[in-house]
């Protein structure tokens, strides 16, 4: 009975410290084994492992590839430009020995601040060098530029013990500051363009209205000049026309002459004309009474119907207008109501 109870207590220490002094390393992991702070075990295979209970300790790390992004800088190439620049990396602890000693119990943490300032120099560095503008790193070059920093920034990280295994630019912008005078510069380029596009139209607009402005004066010029010939043509056969017709009777010639200026003068219903009865305006019209045969009787043993009688009889023309042939007939109505009293007074 006194046996067991000491038995017990035995196997529940010996299996406790049984189970202090094992650990398992997982395939993601790798360990140390320290004792007090001096590593006396290092274990990077997966596997059970052992060590002295109580006095040494297992510290793991991720074996892992780990993501680090970087903080927003500015960088300045060789064109005074500044960007922005938001880069991202991977790495992996190459060598855990080393590393612990590099960054102590501060672990992955400290790791990583380290690791970040080592990348944020290497961005400076590479992107402010010579020959390095902020169009070669907006451009396709930028890939070869982040090539250059993962390359810098490996052999720089490997006092660390750790491996950098890519990085990349994950955002290169303007500042903010100096945004909206880029966007100006574009616009005011823009606009440059715009308005040599603009001008050259208004060139080409301006010649083509030039040669079509002196197209329409030729081709007007050349019409008129065609309408003036014809024109000149067909006065002269008009005058010829007419210096034919009236050249074989110039007395009537006369005549017809002196009742066009007289329908030229009674152009109104309210014109009135006093004429004397020697007035050159009529003798051309009388002349060409006369010689009809009034030459030869005195006016003054002739009575009105005895003239009319010699009057030589004419028609109206079918060419006269309207107005001019209603005029003429009232006149005639007038003047046979006015010699009808005389007559029956004599």
């Amino acid at each position: 009975m006194r046996k067991s109870a000491f038995l017990l207590p035995a196997v529940v220490v010996v299996i406790a410290v049984a189970f202090s002094s094992l650990f398992i390393v997982d395939e993601r992991e790798k360990a140390l084994v320290l004792q007090f702070g001096q590593i006396k075990q290092v274990r990077e295979t997966p596997g059970l492992g052992f060590k002295i209970p109580f006095i040494q300790e297992v510290v793991k790390y991720d074996d892992r590839i780990l993501s680090l992004d970087t903080d927003t800088i500015e960088v300045t190439p060789s064109d005074d430009r500044r960007l922005v620049v938001d880069a991202f990396a991977r790495y992996r602890i190459r060598d855990v020995v080393q590393f612990r000693q590099a960054v102590g119990v501060g672990g992955i943490r400290a790791a990583e601040d380290r690791l970040s300032s080592i990348l944020n120099a290497q961005i400076r560095e590479v992107l402010g060098a010579d020959q390095v503008t902020s169009d070669t790193i907006l451009s396709d070059q930028r890939r070869d530029l982040a090539v250059r920093i993962r390359a810098q920034a490996r052999a720089a990280a490997e006092s660390l013990g750790l491996e950098v295994v890519d990085v990349r630019l994950k955002q290169t912008n303007l500042p903010q500051q100096n945004l909206e005078a880029t966007f100006a510069r574009m616009r005011a380029e823009r606009e440059r363009e715009a308005a040599d596009e603009i001008a050259r139209g208004n060139e080409a607009a301006q010649r083509v209205r030039a040669a079509a402005d002196r197209t329409v004066v030729e081709t007007v010029s050349q019409a008129e000049r065609e309408a003036e010939i014809r024109r000149g043509e067909a006065d002269a056969e008009r005058n010829r026309i007419f210096a034919q017709a009236f050249g074989g009777n110039p007395e009537f010639f006369k005549f017809y002459r002196s009742l066009s200026a007289f329908e030229r003068s009674l152009n109104s219903d309210t014109s009135t004309i006093v004429l004397t009865p020697g007035s050159d305006f009529i003798s051309a019209m009388f002349d060409a009474v006369r010689a009809e045969g009034l030459l030869a009787e005195e006016a003054q043993t002739l009575s009105p119907d005895e003239l009319r009688e010699l009057a030589p009889q004419s028609e109206l023309s079918e060419d006269l207008p309207e107005e001019a042939r209603e005029q003429i007939e009232r006149s005639n109505e007038e003047i046979q109501q006015r010699s009808a009293p005389t007559e029956e007074t004599q």
